[in-house]
């Protein structure tokens, strides 16, 4: 009798610690989801991933990456299946695309549609959190023969959707190029192309009805390139501009300091003038080039990481536009990696913030404007041997840091954890690291006349541990403990259950567990 008694105790005491911790996950995920759901209304900053990359990272090394630069949203220009499998169960969201040369057969067929919604996106959410389908890209001034196909194509998708329930989770549009607004400043005069009315018109009703963004391709350096003399650099990049040098509309007195506020506004009005006021823009694409041929002067690291960077810090201010100050719009910058396969002119080829091995172009001047893109944020960066260089000339730059320079070098004597590989540009990598921890990471501290580079990527590997990493080592080490402890909540179910909530329940065990 007294064993059934303990028995059903020990029963009771299961069932309440069961309810209890249940009710609080359940209060945890509820809480998850509100904080999400908050997060997502918040103006953001994502990047644009196109993949003509001779070395381009594997898809977990690529997630591996955007997760280390803070990076939580991507726009493809396809719906990759390997990216997509790798980002699943991470908190980085996706625009997957559909290319132009599928919409015709989507745009024909409700069954084509529905399989491609069911093979490139029910596969895989809610485990890869994609947020919205971009159907094609500036179909209306590239294709415009698929014009007809496009708004039959963008309804039998969402057709799908609405099958799979997933139609107020993931949204539908297009992407459009800049030139289908005319007459784009002063802001308050612009309008479509009207030769593109049949489609725009019934496409604007679509994303009002639906809660869609009018998806936008907005390039400051264009207008720059094709108005110089009347749009001013400044203006371009976003620097600060005197009074006198700001761009006024005169019909609503409004003052613009930067080109794209003015070519989002223009959007806004040309919206207006179809009687559509409730589509928010989403700017798809934006950015500069870091190098050009000899028609593109402007093409520049400085001028790229400038624009870039106040790009950043514009949208992070919660500024809108002169027209819209409640309204900021979230922005893709083109692109994450230099795509060097694409064809000329050169600027094609040099529109991204890194290189395809993942080192950057230029380093953002983003700190203070939260945690996007960590290369500038953390601080953490490393300066090595540019590749490519002969090796007399990296000797040279080799003896002068460990020598006159007085870099600690010992790591890459014989028989050290950094001598092998025993090759010139390895031992100068460690030694111009040295130097540039050792003066404090101070400008022209890696440059070493040319011949070193400073990069985000830790160039340690194995016991060779690198002078720029060896601060964070034990950090690292407790990150790596986190993650492990994380792993192991997550395979019990106890992912944000309080400590406390599992002590009480255990303590109440204790007794009928440990003999006496």
């Amino acid at each position: 009798m007294a064993i059934s008694k303990v028995t059903h105790f020990l029963l009771t005491i299961f069932i309440f610690c069961h309810v209890l911790l249940s009710t609080v996950k359940s209060s945890t995920l509820v809480q998850e989801i509100k904080q999400q759901s908050q997060e997502d209304k918040e103006p953001f900053v994502g990047v644009n991933i196109g993949t003509d990359v001779s070395k381009l990272l594997s898809p977990n090394d690529l997630v591996s990456f955007l997760q280390v630069e803070k990076i939580t949203h991507i726009r493809l220009y396809d719906a990759n299946t390997d990216i997509l499998k790798a980002l699943a169960k991470t908190k980085i969201r996706v625009i997957i695309g559909i290319p132009n040369n599928q919409i015709l057969a989507i745009g024909s067929s409700n069954a084509t549609a529905a399989s491609w919604i069911g093979r490139n996106v029910v596969a895989y959410y809610p485990e890869t959190l994609i947020t919205a389908v971009a159907v094609g890209d500036e179909v209306l001034t590239t294709v415009p023969s698929s014009a007809p196909l496009l708004l039959p194509a963008i309804e039998s998708l969402y057709s799908a959707l609405v099958a799979a329930n997933l139609h107020t989770q993931i949204k539908i549009s297009t992407p459009h190029a800049a030139s289908i607004v005319l007459d784009t400043f002063p802001p308050s005069q612009a309008f479509f192309n009207q030769s593109l009315s049949s489609v725009m018109v019934p496409l604007l009703q679509f994303l009002s009805k639906t809660g869609s963004p009018l998806m936008m391709n907005l390039y400051p350096y264009y207008v720059f390139m094709e108005n110089k003399g009347v749009v001013p650099l400044d203006s371009s990049l976003f620097k600060p501009l005197t009074p006198s040098k700001e761009m006024v509309d005169p019909n609503t007195l409004l003052h613009y300091t930067n080109v794209l506020d003015a070519m989002i506004d223009a959007a806004y009005v040309s919206m207006k003038n179809l009687n559509v006021t409730d589509v928010a823009v989403l700017v798809t694409e934006t950015g500069w080039p870091s190098k050009g041929d000899s028609k593109e002067p402007y093409a520049t690291i400085d001028n790229a990481d400038t624009y870039n960077s106040n790009l950043i810090r514009h949208v992070f201010d919660h500024s809108g536009t002169p027209l819209h100050p409640e309204l900021t719009s979230s922005v893709y910058i083109y692109e994450l990696f230099n795509e060097d396969l694409r064809s000329p002119p050169v600027s094609e080829a040099n529109w991204g913030v890194f290189y395809g091995n993942s080192t950057p172009v230029y380093l953002l001047h983003v700190s203070g404007s939260g945690t996007f893109l960590a290369n500038d944020t953390t601080n953490q960066t490393y300066c090595v041997a540019v590749d490519g260089v002969d090796s007399k000339t990296l000797q040279a730059a080799l003896d002068w840091a460990c020598g006159p320079g007085r870099a600690n070098c010992s790591e890459i004597q014989p028989g050290e954890d950094c001598y092998q590989p025993n090759n010139v540009k390895n031992h100068a990598s460690y030694a111009f690291d040295s130097y540039y921890q050792k003066e404090g990471k101070a400008p022209g501290s890696c440059d070493f006349k040319g011949v070193a580079v400073i990069t985000t990527t830790d160039p340690s590997r194995g016991n060779c541990i690198f002078p720029g990493s060896q601060d964070v080592s034990n950090r690292t080490k407790a990150v790596v403990n986190s993650t492990e402890v994380s792993g192991a909540a997550k395979k019990l179910g106890l992912v944000g259950i309080s400590g406390n909530t599992v002590a009480f329940c255990i303590l109440l065990l204790i007794p009928f567990v440990i003999p006496w």
